[in-house]
């Protein structure tokens, strides 16, 4: 049974990989100018370059040939050349990704640290003040759009009162060479002088943009995480323990919990999914130097080769981080594959 959940879902993911790869080779055909240009994104180029370059595509082939001919391109690292720098578009990708995830890690951890709390405690006080008060919050914090939440602290937060930077992951004064490509570790790695100096710097440009970022996931798993409990809350086995004189510490610690938590899980890494996204406009207003910040920049420019780069990159990302969370559920809660039994 586990394999067979496991096979659907691999042969779910291979279709949807599929799909992906034939819309992204797709767009060198869909965007302005010549095919083979938005490919390779080598511009003005001689007579015996484009000969060596179509045969290197396949041009002269048909397309289903071409088709092939880019996925073999794609698993060999070579996704053309960006238009504005003239540099490999997975080399950028592999330079700036990291700080976009560490950046969505960062907000989910948060996310879940203070939401799931908070969802419990609304639960654990059901249509009273804290519940009361948690809903309002998660109304209000859920109706903000991002980009208006990220220019609101940056007017209060770095214009007005001068707490934490606006912009960028560290200060000048500190250079720290990249090794994993998340700042904090590669402080600690690094192990230069004042290297507690730059963590704290470093830690200063990280509150803003996580704090945005943060918002939409955690009043998402405020709201479910106390529809979860709530649900517990009401079965028959919450009923009886209650009415042999436990309290609602014990009853939510050690009844209710452990089964609310479940489908909370799955939650949580379809949050981090959405987060990918989201983390566009953050790095935008905030400068952050992720691969969000430079495909929107490469938008505006029309580099038609990042623009394909990047959506593949970013897309692949958000549906692996999708199966996943949907396998890890599986993992602690076996009935979920008998429900999903039969499904694609």
């Amino acid at each position: 049974m586990v394999f067979d959940y496991i096979l659907r879902r691999l042969v779910l993911l291979l279709f949807m990989m599929l799909t992906l790869s034939i819309f992204t080779f797709s767009l060198s055909y869909l965007f302005p100018g010549d095919a083979l240009t938005n490919l390779s994104g080598i511009t003005n180029s001689t007579y015996s370059q484009t000969s060596i370059l179509e045969q290197k595509y396949q041009f002269t082939e048909n397309y289903f040939i071409q088709y092939l001919a880019f996925l073999e391109r794609i698993l060999q690292g070579d996704w053309g050349v960006s238009f504005a720098s003239g540099q490999s578009v997975f080399g950028h990708i592999v330079d700036l990704f990291p700080a976009t995830l560490e950046l969505s890690i960062y907000a989910l951890m948060v996310s879940v640290v203070v939401g799931i709390p908070a969802g419990i405690l609304a639960a654990a006080y059901h249509k009273n003040w804290p519940d009361k008060l948690i809903n309002s919050t998660t109304l209000v914090g859920y109706s903000i759009p991002v980009f208006w939440l990220a220019l609101l602290l940056i007017m209060v937060f770095s214009l007005q009162l001068g707490w934490f930077p606006m912009s960028g992951r560290m200060g000048l004064l500190y250079e720290v060479e990249s090794i994993s490509g998340f700042i904090l570790i590669d402080i600690i790695l690094s192990g230069f002088p004042y290297a507690g100096m730059a963590f704290l710097d470093a830690l200063h440009h990280l509150t803003l943009p996580t704090i945005v970022l943060a918002m939409y996931p955690t009043t998402v798993l405020i709201r479910f995480t106390r529809d979860s409990m709530l649900k517990v809350l009401e079965r028959s086995y919450i009923k009886t323990a209650r009415a042999k004189g436990l309290n609602r510490a014990q009853l939510i610690i050690h009844h209710a919990l452990r089964n609310a938590l479940l489908p909370v899980i799955k939650q949580i890494g379809l949050q981090f999914s959405t987060l990918i996204t989201l983390a566009m406009i953050t790095e935008v207003i905030f400068s952050w130097p992720g691969i969000g910040r430079w495909l929107i920049d490469s938008i505006y420019q029309r580099d038609y080769p990042a623009i394909q780069g990047g959506l593949l990159a970013v897309s692949m990302f958000v549906i692996l981080a999708t199966i996943i969370a949907e396998l890890t559920y599986t993992l602690f809660d076996p009935l979920s594959r008998n429900q999903a039994h039969g499904k694609v």
